[in-house]
């Protein structure tokens, strides 16, 4: 009886894995759980038990379940699945854990992985393309089915060594170029998978429920995988698959063969077998049954007689005990315990309970007074604690207020000091009562001469406070970062210029001369070239235009006028400013404006523009 069932079992097998005659089966499933440097994620080893169990009872002739790989664990084991797959007809690889997309490409990520930086993944996670590789060699199908679209943590602690590498969310779309290849994601790309709240993720529980239907095209199979994920995840995780097939179906479990002719009615193998089962009467024989039919009517009478057995079971494992109670209480009738010894030795077992309790009871008394001197200790260290940030406290109020007095006196001080400065300078100015008080030209030339001494004024210091005064105060204003109205002459102006020990305006040469220091010196072109425009040298054309009277009048008359102009004698109290200060002008010498040339026989100092000439 029990060797029918057994036939029974192997020809059901047979049936549902008839495809498994004609051709080779192989499939590797990973399941990354234990990351070493990230938070464990609780489904993808559970995942992996499941669906390898799943392809096993499909009928696959090889199926290799890998749990928590390390980088080098990972490729060895694809390694050693591409060589399988070179056998095959159809190979399948399943991976749950973390993946991630870098730069448009998709790496599995191992374990022991810590991917501190964005050039760590080449070198610590394998590329998808690994996977595709060791399915590549099947002739007939090649699927590679992908649990690994969670929210990757390394991606939110990876440092980026260039800012435009783009790290996807999930993974990024694939496109396989070898005919009759499948990528299944457990999420559409660019998006993520949820792990799940129960013992599997809900893309694993579609999976071991659709695929393995006889009969059953892989394409229909996942349209079903995706269905149920988006109605178990509120419509929130769709998967997706890649690639395509051809027209054919491509199931993963063949359908069952139609038996020609007339039949008999199913439920009659049924009940026979049921028969069997209940002549045998014992536990293996009920299971054998449950196991070729597990659903219907006889398999619910079926586990009534396995419940039958089991409460038969616990009432002879029941007698077998009181049977062994029996025993040892006639046991310890014959030794003929003395009642006196029994009182006896019950009561020093009483007494040493007691005793026992009482050490107990002592000892949590002694606890708690430990415990109340302790928390006294602390409340003593807390005060004193207390105290003494009180006291500093205090001691960094008055500290303060002394600093705070302290630096209102310095203040005070400062600005009483700022004050007779100021009336001294005023004092220093200001004429007294014995001199005669400065005249507004008079203020105005003693500015202008300063305004020279600094580079800032060009024409001479007559007292006339015109525009080219005005605009020589708004340059001083501007180099030296002053706010002085230029519209007149103040004494506040004339002690910031003072002050400047040198030059403050930038020399600005006429055409034909160049900066040298303080003063413009003319430029010397060699032989054959002249100054051009820009105040360079060129070389001069072969070809000379030919002056006409028109042209060369305006230069006689500028010449004329240059030699008709005075020169103004040596008015008294004149000063000359250079680079050494300023002194009163040299008797028999005059100021003039600076020449390109000193006239012959005379000597000439020049600052600013103006000249000393002597004759």
């Amino acid at each position: 009886m029990r060797l029918r069932l057994f036939v029974l079992l192997i020809l059901a097998t047979w049936l549902g894995t008839g495809s498994a005659l004609a051709e080779k089966r192989v499939a590797l499933v990973m399941g990354n759980s234990a990351y070493k440097n990230v938070a464990r994620l609780a489904n993808p080893a559970n995942d992996a038990a499941l669906v390898g169990g799943m392809f096993r009872k499909a009928g696959f002739d090889t199926v290799d379940i890998k749990l928590d790989l390390s980088v080098v664990d990972m490729r060895k084991a694809l390694r050693d699945f591409g060589g399988k797959a070179r056998e095959a007809d159809v190979a399948v690889v399943y991976y749950a854990g973390h993946g991630i997309e870098l730069d448009g490409t998709n790496y599995l990520i191992p374990t022991d992985a810590t991917l501190e930086t964005d050039s760590d993944v080449l070198d610590e996670t394998l590329p998808l393309d690994r996977a595709l590789f060791a399915v590549e060699p099947a002739k007939q199908l090649r699927l590679v089915i992908l649990d690994a679209c969670r929210d990757n943590p390394f991606a939110k602690t990876m440092k980026r060594t260039i800012a435009s590498r783009a790290i996807g969310r999930g993974l990024a779309k694939v496109e396989p170029t070898s005919p009759n290849t499948m990528i299944a994601f457990a999420a559409k790309a660019g998006s993520t998978a949820s792990d799940g709240d129960a013992k599997n993720s809900p893309f694993a529980t579609a999976l071991v429920e659709r695929l393995p239907m006889p009969g059953l095209d892989l394409r229909k199979a996942f349209g079903f995988v995706r269905d149920d994920v988006l109605k178990n995840t509120g419509y929130k995780q769709e998967p997706y698959v890649y690639g395509s097939l051809g027209g054919d179906d491509v199931p993963l479990v063949a359908a069952k063969p139609v038996v020609a002719g007339p039949q008999a009615n199913p439920q009659d193998a049924v009940r026979r077998d049921y028969e069997l089962a209940l002549q045998a009467g014992d536990r293996d024989a009920w299971e054998a049954f449950l196991q070729t039919y597990p659903e219907g009517f006889y398999a619910n009478l079926a586990r009534v007689q396995l419940k039958k057995i089991g409460a038969e079971d616990a009432r002879a494992a029941a007698a077998e005990k009181a049977r062994q109670a029996e025993d040892e209480k006639a046991r310890l009738v014959a030794e003929r315990a003395k009642k006196a010894e029994q009182d006896k030795a019950a009561a020093a077992a009483k007494a040493a309970e007691d005793a026992r309790f009482a050490a107990e009871k002592a000892k949590q008394v002694e606890e708690a007074k430990a415990a109340a001197a302790e928390q006294r200790r602390k409340d003593a260290e807390a005060a004193v604690a207390k105290a003494l940030a009180d006291k500093q406290a205090a001691e960094k109020a008055l500290a303060d207020k002394t600093a705070n007095d302290k630096a209102a006196a310095e203040k005070q001080a400062t600005e009483k000091q700022q004050v007779a400065d100021s009336a001294q300078r005023v004092a220093a100015v200001a004429p007294t009562s014995s001199q005669p008080t400065l005249s507004a030209a008079e203020t105005a030339k003693l500015v202008q001469s300063e305004l020279r001494r600094v580079g800032c004024l060009a024409a001479a210091a007559d007292g006339d406070w015109n525009a080219s005064s005005q605009r020589s105060l708004t340059l001083f204003n501007k180099y030296a970062g002053t706010k002085f109205d230029a519209k007149l002459a103040s004494f506040d102006a004339l002690d910031a210029i003072k002050a400047k020990q040198g030059r403050v305006c930038p020399l600005v040469c006429d055409h034909g001369f160049k900066a040298d220091g303080d003063t413009c010196v003319k430029i010397a072109c060699r032989a054959g070239y002249r100054v051009n425009d820009d105040n360079e040298c060129e070389k001069v054309q072969d070809k000379k235009p030919v002056a006409t009277r028109e042209d060369a009048k305006p230069r006689d008359d500028e010449r004329k006028k240059v030699e008709a102009a005075p020169s103004k004698p040596q008015a008294a109290g004149q000063m000359f400013c250079g680079q050494a200060g300023c002194r009163p002008v040299q008797k028999g010498c005059r100021l003039e404006s600076a020449r390109p040339a000193t006239p012959q026989g005379a000597a000439a100092m020049t600052s600013g523009g103006i000249a000393e000439v002597c004759n």
